[in-house]
């Protein structure tokens, strides 16, 4: 096929499994969303401490940190959509579980109940993600990649900020009906599922799930200088950028209210769902090193103006510029990752950069946390701004040739070097 002469800006919705992949995708990031809008403002409202904020984030962080590699080899050694469905299933009742609770308490769940069912969330959560993650290149072909992840990347910036949105409307009823709310949008995504085609499982075939074997997609990364360099560039700007699990604080700083707080919450994805869709529509960027360098460093210039802000429709424009410059460094990460990795390697490289991302998602609320209780909320956003600035600049000059990526139709999976092969 050529495609060098027309783009074709809806590419990948030509192919039936990746509608039905986004589909149930879309379903799954609404649910979640919902999921950690409800709870961030459930668990703040009960303490009115931004420390137990930080705890939600910690409870998110050790599954990951303990069970990503694991769930990386998982998803290499068996079929991904089996390991979907089985996932979806806790997914589900974790937030059924919470609404229920709630709808039978006059007096709220008590912090110990709800951080248990997260906790079980998130180990389901860690194990979904790799298997998500590494399912998406078998149903596409490879030319079609960049689309694919722009529109995966629109759609999942559309689910966080109609996520939240729907969370801050129902909370003003109460959270047991934001809790089943967001458990009914994981139902409807595992009955999705359950049609996209049976996969094989991964061509690894290694018998062992030692810590060699787990280990191998680490080594790959760290012998490959464009993911390195992406994946730390991204974990650090999210580690020290996290303003989002402060945003019940900056609410109620604003005076903002509860349906405020669900604007507050779906801000930076509208910002990134807009400039996903002006992704989509346009050819694969031809200097994606300095653009993804740049965005980077919008990221932080934003949280910067926001921390400082006292003015609610300036801190809401500051999260969508947030969002927008976040959202173009996930599509050329996303897409370096996916073009540069062997199938073979697919599973455990997702899980090494869920723990790199999501892992530092989760660290960077407990983080926000920490310094948002030693030093004030203001404080907490703005360092964390001028530390993603720092990190934009460490990462150029250690790593030159995320400087000098240039088109990312031209990238191509990397040979498994011997070390990394004696792993598998």
């Amino acid at each position: 096929m050529d495609v060098g002469h027309v783009h074709d800006p809806y590419l990948a919705f030509r192919y039936l499994p990746f509608r039905l992949f986004a589909a149930s995708y879309w379903l799954a990031i609404i649910g979640s969303q919902i999921l950690a809008a409800t709870v961030q403002w459930d668990v703040y409202q009960q303490t009115k401490d931004p420390m137990s904020i930080g705890l939600v984030g910690l409870v998110g962080a050790i599954p990951v940190i303990l069970l990503a590699l694991p769930a990386g080899h998982v998803a290499d050694r068996f079929s991904r959509k089996r390991v979907l469905l089985l996932t979806q299933v806790p997914l589900t009742l974790a937030p059924a579980c919470l609404g229920c609770l709630h709808w039978g308490s006059t007096h709220g769940v008590s912090l110990p109940v709800t951080f248990t069912v997260l906790t079980v969330n998130a180990i389901a959560l860690t194990f979904a993600r790799p298997a998500r993650a590494a399912i998406l290149p078998n149903l596409v072909p490879r030319h079609v990649y960049p689309n694919a992840f722009a529109w995966l990347s629109s759609l999942f910036e559309t689910a966080a900020w109609v996520g939240p949105a729907i969370a801050g409307g129902l909370i003003v009823f109460g959270v047991a009906w934001s809790y089943l709310t967001s458990g009914l949008c994981l139902l409807c995504c595992f009955g999705i599922t359950w049609f996209l085609p049976m996969d094989t499982p991964g061509e690894s075939t290694s018998r062992e799930a030692g810590w060699q074997a787990l280990s191998a997609g680490l080594r790959f990364v760290f012998e490959t200088p464009l993911l390195i360099a992406s994946m730390t560039l991204d974990l650090l700007a999210v580690l020290l950028g996290g303003a989002t699990y402060l945003m019940p604080v900056f609410a109620e700083r604003l005076q903002a209210g509860a349906v405020g707080y669900g604007w507050m919450r779906a801000a930076p994805a509208i910002g990134a769902c807009a400039m996903a869709l002006f992704q989509a529509h346009r050819p694969p960027h031809t200097r994606a090193g300095r653009t993804l360098l740049t965005a980077v460093a919008m990221f932080g210039v934003a949280t910067i103006v926001f921390g400082l802000s006292q003015n609610y429709w300036l801190s809401l424009a500051m999260l969508v510029l947030i969002g927008a410059s976040d959202n173009i460094s996930v599509i050329i990460r996303q897409t370096v990752i996916q073009s540069l990795t062997p199938d073979a390697m697919r599973g455990r490289v997702s899980a090494v950069n869920q723990v790199f991302i999501g892992a530092s998602n989760e660290l960077g609320g407990l983080e926000s946390g920490v310094t948002a209780k030693l030093l004030g909320p203001v404080l907490s956003v703005v360092a964390g701004g001028i530390g993603t600035l720092v990190v934009v600049l460490g990462v150029a000059c250690r790593w030159p040739a995320i400087r000098q990526l240039g088109s990312l139709q031209d990238l191509e999976p990397v040979a498994i070097s011997p070390q990394v092969s004696k792993t598998e």
